[in-house]
C-alpha cells in the first residue's frame, strides 16, 4: 500500500474536497481590451448577471474601465462568499 498525504484514503487515494477547496480563493478576475466602452459595458452586464445567478450571498463586483491604445480595457473582480461559487462561476464561463 502506498503512503498517501493530506486526507487521502489509502485504498483509492481519493481526497477530501476540503483539502483542495479551503475558501482561501474566493475571487474570480477578468480582464480584456474592447474596441469601445459600449462593448465593455455590455460584457460587464453579462458577466455580472452570470455572477448573480451563482451567488448565495451578494457577490462583490468591482470593475474599472481604462482607456488604452486601440480601445478600452475592462478589469473586473468578482468576490464570492465561498470558493465553490467562484469555481462554479469560472467553469460557467468556459
Amino acid at each position: 500500500m502506498s503512503k498517501c498525504s493530506a486526507d487521502e484514503t489509502p485504498v483509492c487515494c481519493c481526497m477530501d474536497v476540503g483539502t483542495i477547496m479551503d475558501n482561501t480563493d474566493c475571487t474570480a478576475s477578468y480582464s480584456r481590451v474592447f474596441a469601445n466602452r459600449a462593448e465593455a459595458e455590455e460584457t460587464l452586464a453579462q458577466l455580472s448577471a452570470k455572477a448573480r445567478g451563482v451567488e448565495s450571498e451578494p457577490c462583490k463586483i468591482t470593475s474599472t474601465f481604462t482607456d488604452v491604445n486601440g480601445g478600452v480595457q475592462l478589469d473586473i473582480d468578482f468576490v464570492f462568499c465561498c470558493e465553490a461559487e467562484t469555481l462554479i462561476f469560472q467553469l460557467g464561463l468556459r
